[in-house]
């Protein structure tokens, strides 16, 4: 065979797999308004970035009607390219190609594109749309599955990794992306679940659509799994992009650092009059980072979960900062289960990622009921105590009103391991709320006296003034600082900057034991 004809069998072979599963099972992926595999990594990556390894890879597999079956590029695109300019790698299974069933080679190719995103200290993205395990290929499939979630366990803490469901994704095939740090999602597209909806009718009775079941917003607001929902697919990709830029490359890097346009020692005056005189009425702490952060500009991570605590990154002069805020609009801040489990692991990937944490306090205490009780709000709660304590990247804490109780230590108090405590002058930092104290400190003489209303009232209001104010904290040590409101950015970014050469260390061991 001559040269040429080597180089127009090598072009050939390419443009067989280029075509996936053909042009008709393309033209019925775009009638569901999906992009292909190929589109979607081409899309998402910088421009003519990409470089697809493993394109000839062919399955093993003789079972059945296997043998004579081709599945171009084996079902799965694999390869690298930058996002800004960053290295990044990636796989997309492709759906035109059997369904995107993942066999054993399959597998392979992924496993080998993450072994590498660990070598060379780059993020991981996997788009995931596929009908689930080659039935074909029986035990080899489901071995497939088990060495991607090996390789997703040991490359946690190590790289980002990044999940993009983009259809189907069922059975086994979701617990890839439960292990990973950051699950995408697109309303209509997407769908997990570990049983789909004929399973569970036939099952339990229960009736329930796919979309209802396991689509992006059910995984955002109700179950927690996603992270993050988007209208369409070119939408989903600039949030992955958006989150990458405040996200390093690795455990070994601190965090991308953007030239800062806002002035690192502005002052806010809108801040000192934010808190509401009622110390029960709700104000919006969104406001509060908006303030805070460069250009006003923060992204929202689990934005549909748990609303009663934000969790975000935002910038200060330029670094990328993980903010953990109590949201007083939304069950007055209280933690709760779901609360609790959504900023402990936002606490530890940052803490894996060399990212400072902020958290802005502002905390009544748990969310009592026996739902809670019965739920392990214990055990949930002390996830927060563990992941704070676990900690060792700069972590600052901001007391903005409440911070009462257990509720107090679990926003990272001095106690946990805080390195700055900040108060406003309106922090009421204590045991319980002022009313409640009063009654339990006062009883006998509230109960004793002439008119027991007024002087319930007389106590409580003395006791506010000496204890629900954050003085105590401070005079004890446990509040470093106590300052106007509008104050707080430049104040915030002096000691973001003091703690940058922070280095603390934990006792040798194997692994913790988190409460699960």
């Amino acid at each position: 065979m001559t040269t040429m004809k080597k180089m127009e069998k090598l072009r050939e072979l390419s443009r067989k797999v280029e075509a996936g599963g053909g042009q008709a099972a393309i033209d019925k992926q775009h009638s569901l308004g999906k992009l292909t595999a190929r589109e979607r990594v081409l899309a998402l990556l910088d421009e003519g970035s990409f470089t697809e390894l493993d394109k000839f890879v062919a399955h093993h597999c003789s079972n059945f009607d296997m043998a004579g079956k081709e599945a171009p590029g084996e079902g799965v695109i694999t390869g690298y390219g930058t996002i800004d300019g960053r290295l990044t790698f990636i796989y997309a299974q492709d759906f035109t190609v059997l369904g995107g069933s993942l066999g054993e080679m399959h597998a392979n190719k992924i496993c080998k594109v993450m072994d590498m995103a660990m070598k060379m200290g780059a993020p991981i993205i996997g788009i995931s749309d596929s009908g689930g395990a080659r039935i074909q290929e029986a035990i080899n499939a489901l071995a497939g599955y088990g060495k991607i979630f090996y390789a997703n366990t040991i490359a946690s803490g190590v790289v980002p990794q990044i999940s993009v469901i983009l259809g189907p994704s069922a059975g086994g095939a979701v617990y890839s992306p439960a292990l990973t740090d950051f699950v995408f999602m697109v309303k209509d597209i997407s769908k997990m679940f570990i049983t789909g909806p004929q399973v569970i009718k036939t099952v339990t009775g229960e009736d329930v659509s796919a979309e209802a079941l396991g689509g992006a917003m059910t995984h955002n607001k109700i179950s927690g799994v996603a992270h993050f929902a988007a209208d369409t697919e070119a939408e989903c990709f600039d949030q992955i992009r958006r989150l990458l830029s405040f996200l390093p490359s690795n455990n070994l890097e601190e965090g991308p650092a953007y030239e800062c346009q806002d002035d690192p020692l502005r002052q806010e005056e809108l801040l000192n009059s934010i808190i509401p005189d009622n110390p029960n009425a709700p104000y919006d702490m969104k406001k509060v980072i908006a303030a805070i952060a460069d250009n006003g500009d923060f992204f929202e991570v689990q934005e549909y979960y748990a609303g009663n605590i934000i969790t975000c990154f935002a910038r200060f002069d330029g670094q990328s900062v993980g903010i953990i805020a109590n949201q007083p609009k939304v069950m007055a801040g209280c933690l709760d289960i779901n609360a609790s489990d959504k900023a402990a692991r936002f606490i530890r990937f940052c803490d894996a990622f060399n990212i400072p944490v902020l958290n802005l306090v502002d905390v009544p205490g748990f969310l009592p009921g026996v739902n809670q009780e019965y739920g392990g709000i214990i055990r949930h709660g002390a996830k927060m105590l563990y992941a704070y304590s676990e900690a060792t990247v700069p972590k600052i804490t901001l007391v903005t009103r409440k911070a009462y109780g257990g509720a107090y230590l679990a926003m990272c108090s001095k106690d946990l391991g805080a390195d700055q405590v900040i108060a406003w002058p309106t922090a009421e930092i204590a045991v319980m709320g002022a009313e409640g104290a009063a009654n339990i400190i006062f009883r006998k003489e509230i109960e004793a006296a002439a008119d027991p209303e007024a002087t319930r009232q007389r106590l409580i209001e003395e006791y506010k003034e000496r204890f629900a104010t954050p003085y105590v904290a401070a005079e004890s040590g446990l509040a470093d600082l106590v300052i106007e409101p509008a104050e707080t950015r430049p104040v915030l970014v002096n000691a973001l900057r003091m703690l940058s050469t922070k280095r603390e260390s934990r006792p040798a061991k194997k692994h913790g034991n988190i409460p699960m």
